[in-house]
């Protein structure tokens, strides 16, 4: 049976201590490229989610997409007494849905609540949580409800669809309704138009 020697140890060290030297070496080289990979998904998944974070942003979008959609912003701050021109419409509905509410920002059926909210038709706005109430000299939630109230349906799901496209812009856009074809009434051959005639042996049907 073999004994390991002192030199045998020695040289198993010396293995140990090149292989050490390797991975050192493998890993400070690529180090710097981890890092970047790391950096870069780091950003990517903050730009994904700065939108979330930064509503003001999404309200601009708004108007760049419909720009004749009511700005709202003529309301004063409380603080400073000035206009708040950066206080809009969208900028409070967009903060209503996220920030009131906790409704996600991607489907329009989460919009479509918020929309039925600001209609009466689902929950009712409230004065003390609405967006603008602690900042602005006037609560701004009549004069935004009607607005809202005034849109047409159509005005309406075009907002949906402008708002669920910034919060969401790797969603398809939604296909064209297929116009509903009714189908062809069928032929039947043993059908005929006009009053039957009699035929033969007819009358023995009607025999109890």
């Amino acid at each position: 049976m073999h004994k390991f020697t002192l030199k045998d140890r020695s040289i198993r060290r010396k293995w140990q201590s090149l292989l050490f030297a390797l991975t050192s070496l493998c890993l400070f080289l690529w180090l710097p490229e981890i890092r970047d990979i790391s950096v870069s998904n780091l950003i990517g998944s903050y730009s994904a989610n700065a939108q979330f974070f930064r509503p003001q942003d999404a309200g601009s979008k708004v108007y760049e997409r419909l720009p004749d959609f009511p700005l709202e912003n003529q309301y004063i701050k409380a603080e400073t007494g000035e206009v708040d021109t950066d206080n809009t419409l969208a900028d409070r509905l967009i903060r209503y849905h996220l920030y009131v509410k906790n409704r996600p920002p991607n489907y329009r059926f989460d919009w479509k609540l918020t929309m039925a909210d600001y209609l009466g038709a689902h929950d009712y706005l409230e004065e003390s949580v609405y967006p603008g109430n602690n900042t602005l000299q006037e609560n701004p939630i009549d004069g935004d409800r009607a607005v809202i109230e005034n849109l047409t349906r159509t005005q309406r799901d075009a907002l949906i669809e402008v708002l669920v496209s910034i919060f969401n812009p790797n969603r398809p856009s939604p296909d064209k309704p297929v116009p509903e074809v009714l189908p062809a009434p069928t032929t039947n051959p043993n059908l005929r138009r006009g009053p039957l005639q009699a035929e033969p042996g007819d009358a023995q049907l009607l025999k109890p």
